[in-house]
Parts: C-alpha cells; structure tokens; sequence
C-alpha cells in the first residue's frame, strides 16, 4: 500500500503487524514559538484572544502580543540572556500566559514548575535544571510558594532585588513575584514589565529571534521519575509548534471557535493542547479561574458562548455531576479533548448528550512526546471516539512489540513506542535515563497497547510502575523513596486502587520498624507540605509482612487485589 494520505487522515497496520504511521504528506512548521504568535497576531490582530475571568482581563491578539514584548524586554533588562532558564511557579494566571510567550520570544527557557509542589520538590527542580530566575505566585490555597522559597533561600531577607546568592538554591538570582505586595529580596512582576515595556524594542527581539532555531530547546517540563526524582523532559519550539497544529486540526479548529480551559498551565494539556492550538488557529483562549472549580468552568462556558472545553476526565465528572449543572447553557460547545488519564467510556457517552460535545476528541500522549500522539478526530464513528484513544498523528510513527523487542500481530498486547518530529530534545542533564528512554529514536512509553486493523489503538495497562490519579502522573518508587526516611517505617509499598472520582487513587502499604507503633496520621504528616498533595496516599495500611513471590518480589497486584475487596472497589472500563 502507498504511504498518500487515506481520507481519514491515518493509515492502518500493514502485513498484519501492530505499527502504523501517520500522514507523511503534512507539513512541519520550522517556526519558533515568536514566529508562531507573530503570524497569528498579523492575521487576526483585534480579534478577541485572551480572556481571564477571574482576573478581569480580556485582550486582542495585539493587545497580548504588547503583553509578550513587554516583559520579554523587560527580562532581558534584568541581564537574562538566551538560553537561562527561568521558572514559572503559578496556578493559571495571565502572568502565567504572558510568561510562557515572553521567554520563547527572548530565547529563554521556560522552566515549568508545579502549583503542588512543596519544598523539596521545588529545591530539586530549580537546581536541576539551574534557574536563574523564578516568576512566582505569592500562594495557592495551602501552598505558600514565598515561603517555601523563603525557607530554602533565607539569603533573601538581606539581598538586594535580583542579586539572591543561596547556598541551596546556588544558580537561582532572581525571584520575581506576582501581586502588588513587596517582599525583601524579591523583585515585583510588574515592575520588570513595566520598564521592558517603557524601553520595549520590537526590532531588537525580532532581531534576537531571527538568531534562534525551532529546534533550540525552549521549555523544561517535570514528569514524576521511577527512580525516586522527577525527570526534566526538554522540548523545543519544533516539538510543541508543530504538536499543536495537528492537535487543532484534528478538534477541526479555527479562528471561530474559543476554547474553554480549566486545565494547568504548567501541565502540556495546559499549555500545548490548548494554549498553542488555540494560537495555531486564532481561536480565543477562556480561563475561568486560578485552579479548576466546577460551576466556573460551567460558568465561562456559558457566558463567554465557548464552543470547546478540555480537561480530564476528573473534571468532566465533576461538571456533569454538579448540582447546577442544569442552570448552564452549553448549547455552543462542539469539539474539545478529554485526555490526561483514561477516559470511562460511559463519561464520555454522557460528555456527547448532555454537554453537546458532539465532535469531541480523545487525546493519547506523554510529556516527553510534547504530548500527543494519537488522537480521535471529530469525524471518527462515535463507538470508535467512546473506546479507544484514536489512530496516529501525521508525521508520527508507533509500533507495539513484545518484551523482546519484536512487533506484536495487530490485536496482540505489548508495549507503545513512538518516533517523530515530537520525541523530546532529552531529559535535561540526564544522558542516561535518556539513552533508556529514547532508543534508536523510538521513544519507549512504558504503556502497554494495542492497535487494531484499523489503526485504532488502546490503551490497556503500564509496563511501567505508574499510576494516574486525576490526570497527574504518578509514580510509586518516588513516594516510597520520601516514606522511607519516615524513622519507624522499614519497608513501604504504594500502588494504585480504582477510583470513580480521580481514575486512581493512591494506597501505601507500611510495615513499622520493629518495636515500633506508626499511624495513619503520623504518615500523612511527614507528607504535609513537603510532597504534592495528590502524591500523599488517601489509603494507608500498616501490615506486618508483603505478599512476595517465591524469589522475593513484591506482588503489588496482590496488594491491590485485597484492597478493592477490602473497600468494596470496581474497576471502571475505559479507553
């Protein structure tokens, strides 16, 4: 069979084997992310482009561009220089938005930090990836990001603004903080935009911009790590540019539409999915507020006529499960993602009759594949979008094998590698948990899949020990590796139950030192402000032995056998 386009954009699995490839004839963009905006901001310049409800601000796409030079002049003022790497530290705020913009239009590289994040977590992202600055909120609900910077650099009460030398935070010199407050030490948000934008020289940054490559790395994103850290996945313009192209192609996009987005920032839904496909095409950005909230997000969808909505599955639950669902016209709403972690089929039936999400798609991908790469289309058989998540993005190539390496008979079971433009640059300063992960190109998921005749593929387990809790990666041995250093716990296990709310939720098994008597409690606060909330276990069982295979290994599925019969749990069937 010729590798020409099918009609449906994907061609299926030839000789019987489990390995398809996307479109060929598609074109990629060798934008970068400036070059990107600027060609959205030329063709569209007053149409309505960014709207942050809680905030109360609404820009044009020339507005927002003013926006972007304005702080990325006023970065470079402060003596960044392309190739730093600056924080963002931030639930969904405009600051956030313009951030994002800002440091691809200096050449910076944004280093994406999570709102949950807690002192030790935030230590080894910044020195991981050697931050220069760091934009940051002043706090989240129980998350107060200046005082755990604080905590880790005290240096800050006596330094100059912009001048930070901390013995634990060794590259960070700048923190800049949102809001109108001062706080010692720290330099304010709206003072570095404010003299970038008094002294802004547009033909300087196009200037600067004509010198950088699509293919220069341009952001770091955190994925959890299997060996007790997380990963730094490095990804360039190219990567993300191209990504959300095909993304906004396949929700059948345009400048007519305006997406609804309750989802993270910080996260690749956020920030790929649907900040950049909505630049792709001009369609306007909807934020209802800070972090997601239910009636909010029903809210905006409502008021702002949205006609696309993303988010988890987590959130759509929430939604359609909310008292005043029905107080809400959704009537617009026509296409979107439901992504992050697998979707129940029954969701997504409702998803399409009651919130007239009639062309929605299901989204497939990783952070290290900046993210998608299969994805339903909005003219996929409706049986084909509820069960299974798609067939493989143009210029994108996957494969199914077997744990000696050898592609699996369409149907069979294995696990899910991808190779194309979207594998990521490399975990940053990790060549060798990189070399593991990307082989010959092909980037090993860890996700074990099938693909059908079709070239529908789905996602039916982990080869890895992972789990997803509500759209957030999970990984076990990372939590361990923290519980272990509780002084009465001498061995713990975590792994994942069913949950009809978050996909998964997290339960650890403890045994105690000998002689020694650890709750509950005690466990969930050594977790208290020093993991993300969403890694601390809500099930807990302390156990005097772990069930163990006749050579010692672990049988965590035994574990979890027993605790969705102690807790009366049932698996939910998904995509």
């Amino acid at each position: 069979m010729s590798t020409s386009v099918a009609p449906d954009w994907n061609i299926a699995p030839q000789h019987g084997l489990s390995q398809v490839k996307g479109r060929t004839d598609a074109t990629l963009s060798q934008a970068t992310i400036a070059q990107f905006l600027a060609d959205t901001v030329q063709r569209f310049a007053q149409q309505e482009a960014v709207v942050f409800r809680e905030q109360g601000l609404r820009w044009s796409w020339a507005q927002f561009q003013a926006e972007v030079d304005a702080l990325a002049a006023g970065l470079l003022a402060l003596g960044l220089r392309v190739g730093d790497r600056v924080g963002i530290w931030s639930p969904n705020r405009a600051e956030w938005l313009v951030t994002q913009f800002a440091t691809a239009r200096a050449g910076l590289v944004l280093v994406n930090i999570n709102p949950a994040y807690r002192v030790a977590e935030l230590e080894y992202a910044l020195n991981l990836s050697g931050c220069r600055a760091i934009i940051t909120a002043e706090q989240l609900k129980s998350s107060k990001y200046l005082e755990m910077l604080q905590r880790l650099a005290p240096e800050l009460a006596t330094c100059a603004p912009g001048a930070l030398k901390s013995n634990r935070l060794p590259s960070l010199q700048m923190v800049i903080r949102l809001g109108d407050e001062r706080t010692p030490g720290m330099l304010n948000y709206a003072d570095v935009l404010e003299q970038g934008r008094t002294n802004v020289d547009v033909a300087a940054l196009d200037a600067l911009g004509a010198g950088l490559s699509c293919h220069d790395a341009i952001n770091i994103q955190f994925t959890s790590g299997t060996t007790g850290n997380p990963k730094g996945a490095t990804l360039t313009h190219h990567n993300v540019v191209n990504n959300a192209r095909f993304i906004a192609q396949a929700m059948n996009f345009s400048e007519a539409d305006s997406l609804c987005i309750p989802v993270p920032l910080y996260h690749c839904f956020g920030m790929v999915l649907a900040v950049l496909a909505c630049v792709s095409t001009g369609a306007t950005m909807v934020f209802p507020g800070e972090s997601f909230e239910p009636v909010a997000t029903l809210q905006a969808v409502s008021e702002e006529r949205c006609t696309a909505l993303h988010g988890v599955p987590t959130m759509f639950i929430a939604e359609l499960d909310h008292p005043r669902f029905a107080e809400f016209d959704l009537s617009r709403l026509r296409t979107g993602i439901m992504a992050g972690s697998p979707c129940p089929i029954e969701t997504m039936k409702r998803v399409i009759a009651e919130m007239h999400l009639s062309e929605i798609t299901i989204a497939y991908g990783m952070t290290e594949t900046s993210p998608v790469s299969f994805q339903s289309s909005t003219t996929d058989p409706l049986e084909r979008r509820v069960s299974t998540v798609g067939r493989i993005q143009p210029m994108l190539e996957a494969k199914v094998v077997n744990a000696e390496g050898q592609v699996v008979p369409v149907g069979d079971k294995g696990e899910l590698l991808v190779r194309g433009y979207s594998v990521m640059q490399g975990y940053w300063g990790d060549e060798e948990r990189t070399r593991e992960t990307v082989q010959d190109g092909w980037m090993h998921t860890g996700d074990l899949a099938t693909i059908d005749a079709e070239g529908y593929c789905n996602i039916v387990g982990r080869a890895k020990d992972m789990l997803i809790r509500g759209g957030e990666n999970v990984y076990p041995r990372e939590i361990e590796e923290f519980l272990f250093r509780h002084p009465k716990v001498q061995s713990v296990q975590v792994f994942g139950v069913p949950d009809a709310k978050y996909g998964e939720e997290i339960c650890a098994w403890i045994v105690p030192k000998p002689g020694q008597t650890c709750t509950e409690d005690e466990i969930r606060d050594f977790c208290r402000d020093q993991i993300a909330h969403y890694k601390v276990p809500r099930y807990i069982r302390m156990v005097q032995d772990m069930p163990m295979t006749i050579t010692g290994k672990v049988q965590k599925f035994v574990m979890r056998e027993q605790m969705m019969a102690e807790l009366k749990l049932v698996q939910a069937q998904t995509a």
